[in-house]
């Protein structure tokens, strides 16, 4: 798991390294979820108007990884209402390797702490100003929290 730590480009770097190593393993699962990112790095570096072979920020990095695993969240529920076991089960292989990449998610009980403070301090006590609680509390939690559970605690208030 990843903290983002201070260097500017140590995921992108490891997961270099870290496909080099699935591919002598032959960990084919593994090799193809790094190369799927490592592709996704590249198309994100091109839609910010940058180098393809440069490198992304770990905040980017992050960014890219969890939009993959909620790609595969959302694969998994269609699947499963398709009746389709056997690639759910593939998307949730991969979702599992995509997991060890991104930092741990705070737990509801966390956030309702947060959620809490952050209500008093804006003075929202009507449901009409929750979309605007909601934007306070997932920028303040950018990359830390679940947005389905930040809105499950943040619904529970009112």
């Amino acid at each position: 798991m990843y903290d983002v730590p201070c260097t500017k480009t140590m995921i992108h770097t490891d997961l270099k390294k870290e496909m080099q190593e699935a591919l002598k393993a032959k960990e084919e699962v593994r090799l193809s979820v790094i190369r799927g990112l490592l592709s996704a790095f590249t198309n994100e570096l091109v839609t910010k108007k940058r180098k393809p072979d440069g490198e992304l920020s770990d905040e980017e990095a992050m960014e890219v990884i969890s939009r993959g695993a909620k790609q595969r969240k959302d694969s998994i529920e269609q699947f499963r209402k398709g009746g389709r076991e056997d690639l759910a089960q593939k998307e949730e292989e991969e979702l599992k390797i995509l997991e060890n990449y991104l930092p741990e998610m705070m737990s509801c009980k966390e956030i309702e702490k947060i959620a809490q403070a952050k209500k008093e301090e804006m003075g929202v006590d009507d449901k009409a100003k929750m979309g605007m609680l909601m934007g306070a509390i997932m920028k303040e939690l950018k990359g830390k929290a679940n947005g389905e559970d930040v809105k499950t605690v943040v619904e529970g208030l009112f």
